[in-house]
């Protein structure tokens, strides 16, 4: 009997990931309330919630590894903390009683405000709102039985991904020609991971045993400015740059006393008014991958807008 792998989630880190192992001949089984996800041939697609320990016990029979892609339903501290930790229990018991691993793509949001690049050590200390929950997960993994691996990335870019910095809010209106106005500096160095670079990473992972039980960063190309971002943005869709400006974070947190979505906003807004730069170089050494050019990925992503 052939291995199948669980993804939860059919978002962008979820369906990628599926059509990645599918394309390798992998067979793939792709959790969602709503039964949603890529089609091939490979995949099958079920309608499950994966905080519901019963339906997840019995689609993940004979699984060899569990993707978890799943994230809160609000962009905001309290439904993270009302969500995220129960179903990820779940998700570990359920592993643990099957014989899988699970695989969690991972934000930088427990390293807090840093001083220094980001490596694979200095995460998990950061306290309170959004980034506390975060920081909770990752130890929450590492005291359950079940081995886990999270590998963790910046900003997303790349195809289907649309509720991020350089997503819905950057790309169709650059293309368009419009203004734009991004969150901090337009100038301070920035790292953006492509999707599929992530995705790619937590597959390997999954399949290495020495691996398992680490927290990994997801190759990640050099850093560029948010200035740069959109030029490069234009230069792959062969438009003119348009007119960029830069919300301030204190403005941002000025309109929080009024708007809980700017509040929440506001509340990662450190990392992009002063460098926010991975160094992935040694999670690329284990993992034998180089993240792809920034270039390269934008192209896709554009082609993919378009």
């Amino acid at each position: 009997m052939s291995t199948i792998h669980i993804v939860t989630g059919a978002g962008p880190v979820g369906s990628t990931l599926a059509l990645q192992l599918a394309e390798a001949g992998e067979r793939v089984r792709v959790l969602t309330r709503s039964g949603s996800g890529p089609e091939h041939p490979l995949v099958e697609r079920r309608r499950v919630d994966a905080s519901d320990r019963t339906a997840l016990r019995e689609a993940c029979e004979g699984a060899v590894s569990i993707y978890h892609c799943i994230h809160g339903s609000r962009y905001e501290a309290a439904t993270w903390r009302a969500e995220l930790p129960a179903a990820e229990q779940v998700v570990m018991d359920v592993a643990g009683e099957v014989g899988a691993v699970v695989v969690f793509p991972e934000s930088l949001y427990s390293y807090g405000v840093v001083e220094a690049p980001m490596t694979e050590s200095g995460y998990g200390w950061a306290s309170g709102g959004k980034l506390g929950v975060r920081s909770d997960l990752l130890a929450a993994r590492g005291a359950h039985s079940t081995p886990t691996v999270s590998v963790a990335a910046s900003d997303f870019y790349g195809p289907r991904v649309r509720t991020a910095h350089a997503g819905e809010r950057l790309v169709p209106t650059v293309l368009a020609g419009r203004r734009l106005w991004l969150v901090g500096s337009l100038d301070q160095p920035h790292s953006f991971t492509y999707v599929p670079d992530l995705t790619r990473a937590m597959i390997a992972a999954a399949g290495r045993e020495e691996l398992w039980n680490t927290f990994l960063l997801a190759p990640t190309a050099p850093p560029v400015t948010q200035r740069e971002l959109v030029a490069q943005v234009a230069r792959a869709g062969e438009v003119a740059v348009p007119r960029t400006g830069a919300i301030p974070v204190g403005l941002m947190r000025a309109l929080g006393m009024v708007s809980s979505e700017m509040r929440e906003l506001a509340e990662t807004g450190y990392m992009f008014d002063r460098p926010f730069v991975v160094d992935s170089s040694r999670s690329e050494g284990l993992l034998g991958q180089e993240p792809t050019p920034l270039a390269e990925g934008l192209k896709e992503t554009v082609r993919w807008w378009k």
